[in-house]
């Protein structure tokens, strides 16, 4: 049987696939404010580390290799597929491509790029009038544009984890909730009550898929 082509040191692919996601991304998400430009700036982070795991050098295959080989004896470290951890790890058979967590990372990826779409669309109308977006996603959450970066981000987590992503995702997470209460209190204090009655009907960032029945 032969051995399958080592899948790194192809620094052309990383280069590619960043610039089209991070370019694909800013197309949706059009940076303006010092605040967005931080948003965008830490997904485009996250996608470089990705990629860079991907197709340039496999380092958390590397730090993992000891291990995953006492494990895993007969397990290829240099092909494409290892890196695919969570089937790696599962003990799925096939080609991980096809596997249940790889479909599912892009049902998120795929989400995740339309609500972005169409969140900045909303709010960019929503701009222009110098009003609130209340419509479309802003209806059901307070913050789709971060839920959708989190989507994302998480379609691939399942596709493709790292040490160093895994690490970032948290940091993110954090990073996301904090600017969006520090945009709520600009909202709030531009906005006022209005603000206050649309953050109350609203959720932050999970929708709210039992809502109590009114009263009688």
């Amino acid at each position: 049987m032969s051995r399958e082509q080592p899948a790194y040191g192809l620094w052309l692919l990383v280069a590619l696939n960043s610039a089209v996601f991070i370019l694909f991304a800013y197309s949706f998400f059009k940076p303006a404010t010092a605040r967005d430009w931080r948003t965008f700036g830490a997904f485009s982070a996250f996608i470089v580390a990705l990629f860079v795991e991907m197709y340039g050098f496999p380092l958390t295959l590397y730090l993992l290799s000891g291990w995953l080989q006492t494990k895993f004896p007969n397990l290829d470290l240099l092909s494409h597929n290892t890196g695919h951890l969570w089937s790696t790890l599962l003990g799925e058979k096939g080609d991980p491509h096809f596997g249940l967590l790889h479909i599912a990372s892009y049902v998120f990826l795929g989400f995740g790029f339309y609500l972005l779409s169409s969140a900045w669309n909303v709010l960019y109308h929503a701009q222009r009038r110098h009003a609130m977006a209340t419509t479309g996603p802003y209806a059901v959450i307070r913050h789709p544009q971060y839920v959708a970066f989190v989507l994302i981000l998480l379609g691939f987590l399942l596709q493709w984890p790292t040490l160093l992503t895994l690490v970032m995702f948290p940091i993110l997470l954090i990073m996301y909730g904090r600017l969006a209460l520090t945009e709520e209190a600009e909202m709030r204090a531009q906005f006022g009550e209005v603000f206050d009655r649309y953050a109350e009907r609203t959720p932050r960032f999970l929708p709210r898929l039992l809502r109590r029945s009114s009263a009688n």
